[in-house]
């Protein structure tokens, strides 16, 4: 391989403030300004601040909008019933 070409890969502390969540893994994330924040090991690590992480998203949150697709079937079933029958 050739030296030089890779990105630095550091351990880096994702942060979610909307819901102060917070995770540790490595990454490859050029981190901008000096934010460092403790994690439990004792070690401080760089933060990249998220706006959206799996515990503020509705859709891994579970608390999405539920759609009643026995609603839309039967909907759909009968609008198409009608255009059958007027052929």
């Amino acid at each position: 391989m050739k030296a030089g070409i890779h990105p630095k890969y550091t351990e880096v502390i994702f942060y979610d403030a909307s819901v102060d969540f917070k995770f540790l893994t490595k990454s490859t994330m050029q981190v901008r300004g000096s934010e460092k924040m403790a994690w439990t090991d004792g070690n401080e690590y760089p933060v990249v601040r998220l706006d959206v992480s799996s515990e503020s998203h509705p859709f891994y949150t579970g608390k999405q909008k539920i759609v009643d697709t026995a609603g839309r079937i039967d909907k759909f079933n009968q609008k198409y019933a009608l255009l059958s029958k007027k052929k």
